[in-house]
Parts: structure tokens; C-alpha cells; sequence
């Protein structure tokens, strides 16, 4: 299993917000604190507003903010929101399923168990537990 940079540079993005909690953060910043570039920043931050995990504000003084406490986010619901168009394996998409073997394969509810708890654990974590009381991550991403 591999993650996808988006999802990365989401996790990144949120736990800078929460970093800088109570402050409007710009994109620009977080790209540069997280090494990646602000284009892919702009897509993975309007796919968070559209998820209602950031509020975004326009203009002079816009940028970003955590729309709910990081205690009420969980890195689980974040992969699933990022995640969820890509198919672990070829056959969870029954209509790009071409495996042959698909029919009798027994490894596709291995694979659905595992996820299962793959992302139970996911769902036990908050964006808070990655950030509170984790000083190198603050002074990597505090806002100076």
C-alpha cells in the first residue's frame, strides 16, 4: 500500500494549520514549511474546504484555517475524503474489474478486512494527537 502525495501534502497542510491554530495561514507558507509546490498545495486545499475540514478566506489578508477543532479530525476521515477514488486493487471497481480470476479469489476479502482495520486505527488517531506536545514538529511549521 501507498499513500498518494495528495493525501500527504494534506496531512501536512492540516497539521500546519493546527500548528498555527487561531491564525489565518497562507498557502504560500504552508507549500514552502511542507517542500511542496503551491500549485499542489491549491488543489489539496480546495479539496479540504470541500470537505469541510479548512475554511478558506480570500484577499489581502485570506489564507486558511481548521474549521473544526483538531480533536474532532481524525487522519482516517482525511484518507478516506483523499483516498476514496482510487481503488486498493482492481477488483473493489467492478466496472474496471478485468481480473479473471475475480470470481473465486478469496485475497479480496483478505484485502477488505485489512483496510478495515487499517483505517480503524486511522479513525483512533486525531490530528490532535499528531500535533500536541510535538515540539520539532511546532518549530518545523510555527509561523515565525
Amino acid at each position: 500500500m501507498r499513500l498518494t502525495i495528495r493525501t500527504n501534502i494534506a496531512m501536512r497542510a492540516l497539521m500546519y494549520c493546527a500548528v498555527n491554530g487561531g491564525r489565518t495561514v497562507r498557502k504560500a507558507d504552508i507549500a514552502q514549511a511542507c517542500n511542496t509546490s503551491e500549485n499542489h498545495m491549491a488543489q489539496v486545499i480546495n479539496t479540504l474546504a470541500n470537505h469541510g475540514l479548512v475554511q478558506t478566506t480570500r484577499g489581502r489578508h485570506g489564507g486558511l484555517t481548521l474549521k473544526r477543532a483538531p480533536e474532532d479530525i481524525t487522519v482516517g476521515e482525511v484518507f478516506r475524503h483523499l483516498e476514496a477514488g482510487v481503488p486498493f486493487a482492481e477488483c473493489f471497481d467492478p466496472e474496471t474489474n478485468t481480473c479473471p480470476i475475480s470470481c473465486s479469489c478469496r485475497l479480496k476479502g483478505t484485502l477488505q478486512k485489512a483496510l478495515a482495520e487499517f483505517y480503524a486505527e486511522l479513525d483512533s488517531v486525531t490530528l490532535a494527537d499528531l500535533v500536541n506536545g510535538n515540539q520539532p514538529l511546532e518549530a518545523a511549521l510555527t509561523l515565525g
